[in-house]
């Protein structure tokens, strides 16, 4: 099994995480694989030289593009020379979004009303992008604060930011070029109609008609994983929904493309941290 398996899925222990980053571009792995976490992800680009791939696309940032990211699509940023890369992360659990919203506001909108791995660009004017910083820095002072009512202002920075992001949402019209090529793109589709199913080298030859060698080093190229790995981990993220639904730790490996079922558990808990039982005592 490939070692980047270690990467794929990155869990975030906090219910809510902000940062405002500046590095230089030797912090940046440009084999960076493609991961997800299980966290919401909301990023803002403020500058540098970089690509944001995200499951079928690829965008060449400029500053104040603004990305929303669900737990389950996959995606890396990677920087292309020395300039300086600025960027505000939130991460954010279901379970906060869930409690900050309201029945006339769900702060889960903006991500549930696109399609996977879709239209989840949008660009900041000068001005949305300094109201964004501004209370974004505001806080992340409060998150690293102890101090009274500290925790209580955070949950209302943070409210307002995602309220503008779903009233930013609602309202975009900005169309993203998407730069990823068409046949890293369609082998994603394919897997992705196929996932349950035994995907091999050969198939994906007849389907593209080129080299099995060929499409693999395409798809490493622009995601960071091999086809495998891409395939193991789909099929995992998809076992987490069953069990999460109160399938059985059998069901789930059966639903979800697996033959083998100790495979199934030694792929689960490399991915996961865990074993399969464990994750449905805890989601169920």
């Amino acid at each position: 099994m490939s070692l980047d398996l270690n990467y794929i899925f990155a869990p975030i222990k906090e219910e809510l995480i902000c940062f405002h980053k500046v590095t230089d571009t030797e912090l940046i792995n440009p084999a960076l694989p493609y991961h997800r976490h299980d966290a919401y992800e909301i990023y803002l680009f403020l500058r540098g030289n970089a690509y944001m791939y995200l499951e079928q696309s690829c965008y060449r940032l400029a500053p104040g593009d603004l990305i929303i990211i669900s737990p389950s699509e996959m995606h890396r940023c990677i920087c292309i020379d020395n300039q300086m890369y600025e960027r505000i992360g939130l991460n954010i659990k279901k379970s906060a979004l869930q409690r900050l919203s309201s029945h006339r506001s769900n702060l889960l909108s903006c991500f549930e009303s696109h399609p996977f791995g879709q239209n989840n660009l949008t660009r900041l004017s000068p001005d949305q992008i300094a109201f964004y910083c501004g209370l974004a820095d505001k806080l992340i002072s409060c998150l690293h604060s102890e101090a009274y009512g500290q925790d209580l202002l955070a949950e209302s920075y943070v409210t307002q930011l995602l309220v503008f992001i779903n009233s930013l949402y609602q309202s975009s019209t900005y169309k993203s070029n998407n730069l990823m090529p068409e046949l890293v793109s369609n082998t994603m589709t394919y897997i992705k109609e196929h996932l349950v199913e035994s995907i091999s080298s050969e198939q994906l030859e007849q389907e593209f008609h080129y080299s099995g060698k060929y499409i693999s080093q395409q798809f490493r190229e622009h995601t960071g994983l091999t086809i495998r790995s891409y395939i193991v981990d789909k099929r995992i993220s998809l076992a987490m929904n069953h069990l999460s639904a109160g399938k059985t730790v059998a069901e789930a490996c059966e639903l979800s493309g697996f033959s083998d079922y100790a495979n199934f558990i030694r792929s689960f808990k490399k991915i996961a941290g865990m074993p399969p039982g464990k994750y449905k005592a805890i989601k169920c």
